[in-house]
């Protein structure tokens, strides 16, 4: 059995967990009605199906009221769990659901919301107040007193099962998502913003913030002096104009001229002194050129 001074610092210890509950107190009832009602009307039954799943089956992990009893390991767990389970779920009911609860925080690094904390004290509460009122009654004797205190005994009894139904349904509700066997309803990716490393958000210093805009009306002018000077100044708001409807008028079409003459076949050749132009020279002229001795003749 751990000492006062290792349960508190296990209590401190969950406080700082980052996790969170996948369903609060307030919503089990419309996550899982007919668990709720089950767990409800057979209480002992759901936590001793709860805590045996949250030990994944395996019993030799089982320890009465999860080690924080006197008598906690000195049941004969070891040799016969199923028997021990059955009996605390029976005769120790509120540690039973406890030690199942306290269990799935430390396994999963899950904090109680203040709201839970809220309603689990308010029961513990009552509870005290309507023992209270009980023992004055016996001391008393005054009927009033009896009357009173049945009463209160009755409304903490009341809101002692319905809360310890709650919880069990909030433990199924986690086993269910631990085991995938949880179906949430798919939704849109959040939106992703950039931002520096020192800073959670981006910074929205010089940028009008999206609720100031709204639609179909153009963005606030830049502040006075902006841009500086020497720089072009920003293109028109808007888009621009469309074009004119209907095909382009064509262009004037050229004036009519004739076509060029052809080119002449062949080489040009200039004309001999005597020869008429456009008539080939005789034979043998031009080559070869007088002093050059024949073909024929070179050795």
């Amino acid at each position: 059995m751990p000492s006062s001074k290792e349960k508190m610092d296990k209590m401190e210890a969950r406080q700082k967990y980052r996790n969170l509950w996948h369903t609060d107190l307030m919503s089990t009832i419309t996550a899982d009605p007919p668990y709720c009602c089950f767990a409800l009307w057979c209480g002992p039954c759901a936590s001793y199906l709860l805590r045996k799943r949250a030990l994944y089956d395996d019993m030799s992990r089982y320890t009465c009221c999860g080690g924080d009893m006197p008598w906690s390991g000195k049941c004969g767990e070891k040799k016969c769990p199923e028997f021990c389970l059955c009996t605390e779920v029976c005769l120790c009911f509120g540690s039973s659901v406890a030690s199942t609860r306290f269990l799935l925080q430390d396994d999963f690094n899950i904090q109680t919301t203040k709201c839970d904390n809220c309603i689990i004290g308010f029961m513990v509460c009552l509870q005290q107040l309507a023992c209270i009122f009980s023992i004055i009654a016996l001391i008393v004797g005054s009927d009033e007193i009896k009357e009173a205190s049945q009463l209160l005994n009755c409304m903490a009894d009341m809101v002692y099962w319905t809360v310890c139904a709650c919880m069990q349904t909030q433990h199924k509700i986690e086993l269910d998502k631990r085991d995938g066997v949880l179906k949430e309803p798919m939704a849109a990716p959040p939106v992703q913003q950039m931002s520096r490393i020192d800073q959670p958000y981006p910074p929205t210093v010089g940028y009008p913030s999206p609720s100031q805009l709204q639609y179909g009306q153009p963005p606030p002018p830049p502040p006075y002096g902006y841009p500086p000077q020497g720089y072009p100044a920003p293109p028109p708001q808007g888009y621009p104009a469309p074009p004119p409807q209907g095909y382009p008028a064509p262009a004037p079409a050229p004036p009519p001229q004739g076509y060029p003459a052809p080119a002449p076949q062949g080489y040009l050749v200039p004309s001999p002194q005597g020869c008429p132009a456009g008539a080939y020279p005789p034979p043998g002229y031009g080559y070869p050129t007088p002093g050059y001795p024949q073909p024929g003749n070179q050795r």
